[in-house]
């Protein structure tokens, strides 16, 4: 490893999704995967394989988070700090640009992008400068040259020069449906990106890729390490981890995968089912799924009291292992008894179904 200077990336880590500090029901609560996965991630630093630490973005799930939770994200990048391994974070959206209980992350060793600044790190015998801003949450693709400008980046003389942020750069894609961010206001221009840094470093996008900056021989690479744990279904199927990145005469990188608690999609249309029907499909599809999968029922059709009775939380609760998280979403509704009107004169003996909304 003395050849090259190694960096270790991560992002979105979102600690504090689905964790309550008041649970009003028992069930597996998925924030401890998100734990889990960021003590893993941090490894090869507190093993002393690799020199630096960025954590590009979205360290917090929300902005306001109880101080167990800050304590259980400051607590393992000081261990790193302390083995000597500099830390930068830059904030990002779901911390709204500014790190909670950012006391609890003093040390010399952590270094935060609280506004448009660049540190210098010093790794052996070759300077590093990383530069960076803290999510910009208004028009960034105008403002963004500004930023960059307002960092002083051109000030300090270094071997390599690394941007850091938490945004969408052109060309990143999300989502089964592969949707490609180009020219909205929160979309950073490929052109804008200076060819003099070596690679940026980028959190805000969940998808595990890299872009590149096409100049030619002057390419700049955008990584992308994703989210450390699928946050939603639009992530369903995607390997989650972070990136060792190695900087000698160019950036290279190398992706680490974590172990991502599995999605599964299940869509039931219930138009000719009674309840007991449905309550068979369910328990099939929850027996067919894996035992520690995310599994969420869309359940299609204008559903009964009786069918909402087939999925209720109690009578799940029995089908359900402990190790799954389970939800079930009714497309249509519900209707209720007490709104049936007749209309036989029009209809027949159908009946005129009134919609109620039921929250599950």
């Amino acid at each position: 490893m003395y050849g090259d200077i190694r960096i270790l990336l991560l992002a979105d880590s979102h600690l504090g999704f689905d964790l309550p500090v008041r649970p009003r029901g028992r069930r597996r609560r998925r924030g401890y995967d998100f734990l889990a996965n960021y003590a893993t991630a941090l490894e090869p630093a507190l093993r002393g394989e690799v020199d630096l630490v960025v954590h590009a973005g979205d360290l917090f799930d929300r902005p306001s988070v109880v101080p167990s939770i800050a304590y259980q994200a400051y607590e393992p990048l000081k261990r790193v700090a302390d083995a000597g391994v500099p830390v930068f974070i830059v904030p990002g959206n779901h911390e709204r640009s500014r790190l909670p209980h950012a006391a609890l992350a003093s040390h010399p060793g952590i270094h935060v992008f609280d506004r448009p600044r660049t540190f210098v790190a010093q790794v052996r015998d070759t300077a590093v400068s990383l530069s960076g801003f803290p999510y910009a949450r208004r028009e960034v693709r105008t403002r963004f040259l500004d930023l960059l400008e307002a960092t002083a980046w051109r000030g300090h003389h270094a071997a390599h020069r690394l941007l850091c942020i938490h945004h969408c750069v052109e060309g990143a894609t999300v989502g089964p449906a592969n949707f490609t961010f180009t020219t909205a206001a929160d979309v950073i221009r490929v052109r804008d990106i200076p060819a003099d840094f070596t690679a940026v470093l980028s959190g805000h996008i969940h998808r595990q890729q890299v872009l590149m900056a096409n100049r030619g021989p002057a390419s700049v690479p955008v990584l992308y390490p994703g989210s450390i744990e699928r946050t939603s279904f639009a992530e369903l199927g995607e390997p989650k981890g972070f990136m060792v990145v190695s900087l000698g005469e160019d950036a290279r990188w190398e992706r680490r995968h974590l172990p991502a608690r599995p999605m599964v999609r299940r869509d039931i249309d219930a138009s000719n089912m009674n309840a007991s029907r449905l309550d068979a499909v369910i328990r099939g599809a929850i027996a067919e799924s894996s035992r520690d999968a995310v599994l969420s029922i869309r359940i299609a059709g204008v559903l009964t009291p009786e069918h909402r009775h087939a999925f209720s939380a109690a009578r799940l609760r029995d089908v359900i292992p402990p190790t799954m998280n389970i939800e079930v979403l009714p497309v249509d509704g519900f209707v209720s008894r007490e709104h049936l009107v007749s209309r036989r004169a029009e209809r027949g003996a159908s009946a005129q179904l009134s919609l109620y909304e039921c929250a599950v």
